[in-house]
């Protein structure tokens, strides 16, 4: 089959109503697969005002805010009969879902009654979300039922060979491919530092910005960047904070890091320009797959220092382009900034690094990936 043959149904539980790293992919995996004449239509909550434009054809399906305070996100209430026609009416040949909810397991029992084959994209690691909410104890289950869920499909696609050993060791049995992420290399890049912007803000030229680059939600490890940044102070280590991004939990982190320098939301250059601006990256998330800001840090030279965590171990080269230190260890994190922040030459050295191994990243052959395991779908089921 040819890609200009091929129909493509995308379940997503957040195509574009929220920006967030996953959809930002989904909606490039649209353009490109657009490109080459692929015939797509996207299926998702939607909102009055989505925080940007979707890319391709898309459906609305039925949802209820998210609890524990995170009604900005919806949860799919699975596939009214609406729905379920205008599938039937597109004929998909492939149905694509990328959330592990009530209306993705819809989606793949809909797809297997019509023979239809079955990819699950997997862009969250959604089992690590109850501890940051008290209810730790639920993480078992919310593994049981992630394994279940991508058991579903006829493949899956992880962002990152870390993320594939972990769906191993749970026990997905499912056939496992890389569907890696790319950089626009045009935004992230050194040249776009702006020292008189830093100087706006308050940060001085010999000064150096220990960065956040992300939503403001518990799960990225706002707690622990906190603490850390309270052990460089009790250190008296010098050093800014600058915090790239916004979220519903911003009022609780700026209480924790009183003498931050909040941007907020950054987009286009201005977000290049802000994450040029970082002289280390940090990055204390365990909940990524990938790490889109990782490489966009890195892509701009800027040192990392981040969790040993799935995401992180597959871009990060210890003592290269920056350090990698077990996700809860707040002296060995508050170490690693510190030797960044004391040795320029480090610093630089680790940037230039980050920026050389950046350059593999790229969107058009990440996209490629998915286009191509569509294909091997079709030649497998002799279509």
């Amino acid at each position: 089959m040819q890609p200009e043959n091929l129909r493509i149904a995308l379940y997503s539980g957040n195509y574009n109503y929220v920006r967030d790293g996953a959809n930002q992919a989904l909606n490039r995996l649209a353009a490109f697969l657009l490109s080459k004449g692929v015939t797509y239509r996207a299926y998702s909550p939607t909102v009055a005002n989505p925080a940007f434009p979707a890319t391709g054809e898309l459906v609305d399906v039925p949802a209820v805010p998210l609890p524990a305070g995170r009604g900005e996100y919806k949860l799919g209430r699975g596939l009214p009969a609406a729905v379920r026609a205008d599938l039937a009416a597109y004929r998909p040949d492939i149905v694509h879902v990328s959330a592990p909810d009530w209306t993705g397991h819809r989606m793949l029992t809909w797809a297997k009654r019509q023979g239809i084959p079955t990819l699950a994209s997997l862009h969250t690691r959604f089992e690590t979300y109850p501890r940051y909410y008290g209810i730790g104890f639920l993480e078992p289950l919310a593994v049981t039922l992630s394994t279940r869920f991508y058991n579903r499909a006829d493949r899956v696609l992880v962002p990152s060979p870390g993320m594939a050993s972990l769906l191993r060791e749970w026990g997905v049995t499912s056939p496992i491919g890389i569907w890696s992420r790319g950089i626009d290399h045009h935004r992230f890049n050194p040249g776009r530092r702006d020292d008189a912007w830093r100087r706006s803000l308050g940060i001085g030229d010999g000064e150096v910005a220990v960065g956040f680059l992300g939503r403001l939600v518990l799960e990225k490890g706002l707690g622990i960047f906190a603490e850390v940044v309270g052990e460089l102070r009790r250190r008296g280590v010098p050093h800014k904070v600058l915090v790239i991004g916004e979220g519903p939990a911003r009022g609780w982190f700026a209480e924790r890091v009183p003498d931050a320098v909040f941007t907020g939301f950054q987009s286009g250059d201005d977000l290049g320009r802000a994450v040029a601006g970082m002289d280390v990256f940090f990055m204390p998330s365990v909940t990524e797959t990938f790490g889109n800001v990782t490489t966009e840090a890195m892509a701009a030279g800027v040192p990392v220092v981040a969790a040993r965590a799935t995401g992180a171990i597959d871009l990060v080269e210890e003592g290269v382009t920056g350090f990698l230190v077990p996700p809860t260890d707040i002296a060995a994190y508050a170490d690693a900034i510190q030797r960044l922040v004391e040795d320029e030459g480090l610093r630089r050295a680790a940037g230039a690094a980050g920026h050389l191994a950046a350059q593999k990243y790229v969107w058009d052959s990440a996209n490629q990936a998915v286009l191509d395991a569509y294909l091997e779908l079709m030649t497998e089921r002799g279509r």
